[in-house]
């Protein structure tokens, strides 16, 4: 039995992997994985009320993600239907490459940490394809995109997929990690922009004169209040927890009826159409469905190995070979970018309880960076890359070539200080 679903799990792996080679969407392969490893678990099992027990349990702890990817996703989507991000892009107008890189990469990690990595990389991407002509110039830009969304996603327990689900197991809080992740995230961004301020000259050539397109039925004032009172319900959520003890996806949950009210309030007076394209009933029909079944799918399988103890049985192999945790937390980091940091992070929860390393232990803290910046390494590593590679089509290879290299800088020299921050704080 456990031979058979290993196999299965490595075959849908794998095709998750190679998403764009077989032409299916990795939604379609890891929701078939992970109802596969149940299955075999299932018929092979002595006493099937008790794998139905594990699996309802398991369940209830996902659901708690994937309603707060719900929401949070949710609420972006409301924010961008009312053109709020453009409060922020409307206010760059730098033609400096130097500046503007900085500019672009100061904003994208601050945004992160109070969005997501994923959303922010969609926005700021765009952004630059206004700002930026000529298409090598405006690549290199987007390749500091995503290390600059993923260092911003890992100091944040809202920012980072990976951290969020750290926060909700329980195995971090929210202001320690914002404390200790902090300034190794900042040195992850701060040292690629350095070495490239040194390869960067002269100015950027615009593709145009930008302009403002607003709906005809939607005010200043109404884009002002959307805006603000969608990223307040964000900031708040970590405020509901540490303050109710409730799960996060509860706050995330009240801040999203919360905004829905106040845009039934603001859009009371008009017209069923132009309603209707600014509701949350449309940013519902918006978000990125196949992505939350993506998560579903692969928390499941990952749940199924943990249930036949293959994760216990890793994690003694992780802890027998590498016997530090330094290395350990830092080799599945690296290992995030090339397989999805999600799967990862999900099973190394299971190999390691809150018995072994307390909540906001040393082990937790790290892997959060870990995993949340080391995607960047490759191009496939993090969501954030796979953004960018839909939008502006980037190779594989060349990123290798162009980004790796700086990401890798970051990387280290985060993790460095990371390291001799909590050596010094003890």
């Amino acid at each position: 039995m456990t031979t058979i679903i290993v196999l299965i799990f490595i075959l849908g792996y794998s095709a998750i992997a190679f998403e764009h080679t077989i032409r299916i969407n990795k939604a379609a392969s890891a929701l078939l994985t992970g109802v596969l490893c149940w299955t075999v678990y299932i018929l092979f099992a002595p006493n099937k009320e008790i794998v139905s027990e594990e699996l309802t349990h398991h369940l209830g702890e996902l659901s708690g993600i994937l309603f707060f990817l719900l929401g949070a996703m949710t609420i972006v989507e409301l924010i961008d239907a009312h053109e709020g991000f453009d409060i922020i892009t409307t206010r760059i107008t730098q033609t400096d490459k130097r500046k503007l890189l900085w500019i672009i990469a100061l904003i994208t990690f601050f945004l992160s940490a109070l969005l997501d990595n994923l959303t922010t990389t969609i926005v700021v991407v765009s952004l630059l394809r206004k700002l930026i002509k000529d298409d090598n110039v405006r690549l290199l830009f987007v390749g500091i995109v995503v290390i600059a969304a993923n260092a911003g996603g890992a100091w944040s327990p809202i920012g980072d997929v990976t951290t969020t689900m750290l926060w909700i197991g329980g195995q971090i809080t929210a202001v320690n990690i914002i404390k200790m992740l902090f300034m190794p995230s900042v040195v992850c961004l701060i040292v690629p922009l350095i070495y490239l301020s040194f390869k960067l000259k002269g100015s950027i050539d615009k593709p145009g004169i930008l302009r403002k397109l607003y709906k005809p039925t939607l005010s200043k004032k109404q884009q002002t209040t959307i805006f603000f009172s969608g990223v307040i319900v964000l900031l708040l959520v970590p405020v509901f927890k540490t303050v109710t003890h409730l799960p996060p996806f509860m706050g995330m949950l009240i801040g999203l009826s919360l905004l829905w009210i106040i845009t039934e309030i603001i859009h009371g007076d008009k017209d069923i159409e132009d309603k209707h394209s600014l509701s949350v009933v449309h940013a519902l029909r918006k978000i990125d469905t196949p992505s939350i079944l993506f998560f579903l799918g692969i928390l499941v399988a990952i749940a199924s190995l943990q249930s036949i103890g293959i994760l216990t049985i890793s994690a003694q192999w992780l802890s027998s070979t590498l016997k530090s945790d330094s290395i350990i937390v830092l080799t599945i980091g690296l290992l995030s970018a090339i397989v999805d940091n999600v799967p990862l992070v999900a099973a190394v929860q299971g190999m390691y309880n809150l018995n072994h390393y307390s909540t906001d232990h040393f082990f937790w803290e790290f892997l959060a960076y870990c995993t949340g910046t080391g995607g960047s390494a490759l191009i496939i590593g993090s969501a954030a890359g796979v953004a960018a590679m839909g939008i502006e089509k980037i190779g594989f290879f060349w990123y290798l070539k162009k980004i790796s290299f700086l990401a890798l800088l970051g990387y280290f020299a985060g993790a460095m200080v990371y390291l001799f921050q909590h050596w010094w704080i003890g």
